[in-house]
């Protein structure tokens, strides 16, 4: 069927927390007995008056274009709301599968949504509001479970329907390059002995959750940590190298031009096993069980059957078979990670479990 154009449409403003409307829990249901697939491993707001315009404008946006389809056959036009500005992670995912369903005829018409605010939870609220709808998809992953507990969201995971996780990223922990922090020993070592004396920076708040993790592992109380909050990668690199920080967690994407120019020096990579094409020993290599990832995840508006959320799980697994999606892994250096039905399920709760406990270490 030939592709119809469609406008993109984003807001660019963050949004004060907003609550959105009670919504009942519904409760996820599996797609399959096979929850996995087996893949290749590839390579890896200034005031209160503008954030309130902020959201208007996005419901706004977004209302108009699920009003036009809603209900409809997600084959034929799908929204695709992303929870943060454009240009950020989630905002890539959204685009990256906006393309491969476009040039692959996997769905005809597909429309791009920003949604930001409250670390993704004003964009969870709205789109738990469709329920029962098939023609709307959320973005999400790390990031947005850890603002529903983060600023204790009235709508949670259980109000939507979670597809799949689809991709993960990495962080990486870096020192400028004179730093006298040779090995990750030497930074925890340092750290451990005077845990004010080491300021920590990263881009958002996943990334303090990372630290997080380190202190804890290396038996420091993370309420101790001297941690400069950044906003972004690129400000948290600027941190590292003008000297306010020491060191940082950030994401292996926003590193890696600074890594390889000499500017930084990599001590660990923070996941489970090591990273074919990423030649930075693991956190775990190196004695520390830090293994947090910033998975990306597709969800669906709650209160859809079986047969529903099977068709749009099988919607995302074409998408993600596409050549299309395979350069947006090798541009965005992410790695596939496909989690899928009661496996899904089940891995949410795990993380919930664990990043609710990282919080409570950080006493709040």
């Amino acid at each position: 069927m030939p592709e119809q154009p469609v406008p993109q449409q984003s807001v660019h403003e963050q949004a004060a927390p907003q609550q959105a409307a009670p919504q009942q829990s519904v409760p996820r249901q599996s797609t399959t007995a096979t929850s996995a697939r087996p893949r290749a491993r590839r390579p890896v707001a200034r005031g209160v008056g503008a954030a309130v315009a902020a959201v208007s404008i996005a419901v706004a946006a977004f209302g108009s274009v699920t009003s036009a389809a809603a209900g409809g056959d997600p084959t034929r036009s799908v929204t695709l709301v992303a929870p943060a500005a454009a240009g950020g992670g989630w905002d890539g995912v959204a685009r990256s599968m906006q393309q491969a369903q476009r040039a692959n005829g996997i769905v005809n018409s597909v429309q791009v949504v920003n949604m930001p605010g409250a670390g993704g939870t004003i964009a969870l609220g709205n789109v738990a509001r469709l329920a029962g709808q098939t023609d709307t998809l959320l973005v999400g992953g790390t990031g947005l479970l850890a603002a529903e507990i983060q600023f204790g969201s009235a709508v949670t995971h259980d109000d939507i329907t979670p597809l799949a996780v689809t991709v993960e990223e990495y962080d990486v922990i870096v020192v400028p390059a004179d730093s006298p922090y040779e090995t990750l020993d030497d930074l925890v070592s340092a750290w451990r002995e005077r845990p004010g004396s080491v300021p920590w920076t990263g881009g958002g708040s996943f990334d303090q959750l990372v630290v997080t993790d380190l202190a804890v592992s290396a038996g420091i109380d993370p309420k101790d940590t001297n941690y400069i909050p950044s906003d972004g990668g690129g400000e948290a690199i600027q941190a590292l190298l003008n000297g306010t920080a020491a060191a940082a967690s950030g994401g292996y994407p926003d590193n890696i031009d600074q890594i390889e120019s000499g500017r930084l020096r990599a001590l660990a990579l923070v996941a489970a096993e090591p990273v074919e094409g990423i030649d930075i020993p693991t956190a775990v290599e190196q004695g520390h069980d830090v293994t947090l990832t910033n998975w990306r995840e597709i969800a669906a508006p709650g209160g859809l059957d079986r047969e529903q959320r099977a068709q749009l799980t099988d919607i995302v697994l074409d998408t993600l078979d596409t050549p299309e999606w395979a350069d947006a892994m090798e541009r965005y250096h992410w790695t596939e990670r496909i989690i899928t039905g009661d496996d899904l399920d089940a891995f949410i709760d795990e993380e919930r479990a664990r990043i609710t406990a990282l919080y409570e270490e950080l006493g709040r």
